[in-house]
């Protein structure tokens, strides 16, 4: 049955919070080891980064490593296996200097770098892909792991799938779908919201099936996690994903800040709240938040603010502009408060604001904003953009695919 909040729809009614208690979960990787472990004695490959880890702070290579696996190959998706990369930078492959393993990367720079090359899969027997993902159809380890399974499949190498929470939960959708000719690292397949609500081993199991990869792919369930839950709902640690990804108030922004890349205003990497601070030093901090609050948009508030990032842009230079603060997370909507920021900056500052005309995650042919909302609509339509009109419009989609992501559902 389908909840309907306004502008998102919920696939399944909230549960009340477990904050008070956090629930046990046991991820992918607790439960690789609880039971017969099909195929661990082969020369095993493995795709993990920073959060790799386990509730008790203990990363996935130690444990196989101390359970006798033989690791012979490391692979390391955007950001590096260490997590040590900004966003759109290059890593080369290297040697883990604590095992003296041999660490692939694959995030380099130009799209072939995306996928594991034969000379990184000939010494590998099984891949095991453990990557903390944040919920949103642009964060791209996802479609590292999808590209990995496309190379497994050729060379009839097995993979497996270490699962762990959607941080942001698993019942709410929103946003457009990815349209086809749209499709690039921040979106690899068409048919997919902004928000998904997956796990990462459900999309796995939908990736290999609906976008034909066909691999040998087996997912390790967790056990603990309900679909209701936010990250904060669980005993795990958060551990960063990647550099700017510092907290799960970070990722629920995260689906509607992030088109704030596609522009020449900062969203507020180089401070310490990436994505929850957002501005340019032309804009007048006041002014937009009474701007913004006319569009009455559900749990958050706008503070008007002034921030000065590091790196990147505006890098050394004061800032105004706002931090979002959420206040509700079942009724936050984070793409139409993303969609709505930039609307506004749009209409204020005219003559000021600009879309990113650079290359952007290895297209220099697509509007970096085109590739994020998943068709050209959204840009031609600002800076009269009918948000309300979009999100009514994105709701028929998403009750219309629902059914066949339950095919997928796990839990």
């Amino acid at each position: 049955m389908a909840y309907r909040t306004q502008a998102m729809i919920v696939f399944e009614k909230p549960s009340e919070k477990w904050t008070v208690h956090p629930r046990m979960v046991k991820l992918g990787i607790d439960n690789l080891f609880s039971k017969k472990m099909i195929g661990l004695a082969k020369r095993m490959g493995l795709l993990a980064h920073p959060a790799s880890i386990n509730k008790n702070y203990k990363h996935t290579l130690d444990l196989l490593l101390e359970k006798g696996v033989k690791v012979t190959q490391l692979f390391g998706p955007e950001h590096g296996l260490f997590g040590t990369a900004q966003d759109m930078v290059g890593c080369d492959s290297q040697t883990d200097p604590r095992t003296g393993l041999p660490v692939a990367s694959l995030y380099g720079n130009h799209f072939d770098s995306l996928s594991p090359k034969a000379e990184h899969l000939k010494n590998i027997d099984i891949l095991v892909c453990d990557l903390q993902d944040v919920g949103s159809r642009y964060y791209t380890f996802i479609y590292t792991i999808a590209l990995c399974m496309k190379a497994c499949a050729q060379k009839n190498i097995p993979v497996v799938v270490l699962d762990r929470p959607n941080p942001i939960n698993g019942v709410t959708l929103e946003g457009p779908l990815l349209q086809p000719g749209f499709e690039s690292f921040v979106g690899l397949f068409s048919g997919i919201p902004v928000r998904h609500a997956f796990t990462v081993g459900e999309l796995a199991l939908y990736f290999n099936t609906e976008h034909k990869i066909h691999c040998d792919l087996t997912v390790v369930s967790m056990k603990g996690w309900k679909r209701s839950m936010y990250y904060d709902d669980t005993d795990l640690p958060w551990i960063n994903p990647s550099p700017n990804m510092p907290s799960l108030e970070t990722a629920l922004v995260y689906p509607g800040m992030c088109l704030v890349e596609a522009t020449e205003v900062s969203e507020g990497r180089g401070t310490t709240k990436p994505f929850e601070l957002a501005g340019a030093p032309f804009i007048e901090p006041d002014k937009l938040v009474a701007s913004l609050e006319k569009e009455k948009l559900p749990g958050v508030v706008f503070r008007p603010t002034w921030f000065r990032p590091m790196f990147q842009k505006w890098a050394g230079i004061d800032c105004g502009g706002i931090q979002l603060h959420i206040t509700n997370q079942k009724t936050f909507k984070s793409f139409a408060t993303g969609l709505a920021f930039i609307k506004h900056v749009a209409k204020l500052y005219p003559q000021d604001f600009q879309w990113r005309s650079k290359t952007y995650e290895f297209v220099d042919t697509i509007p970096a904003i085109d590739l994020l909302t998943g068709s050209a609509q959204i840009r031609e339509s600002l800076p009269s953009l009918n948000i309300e009109k979009l999100e009514r419009k994105s709701l028929k989609s998403l009750k219309l695919i629902y059914n066949l992501y339950k095919k997928y559902h796990i839990y």
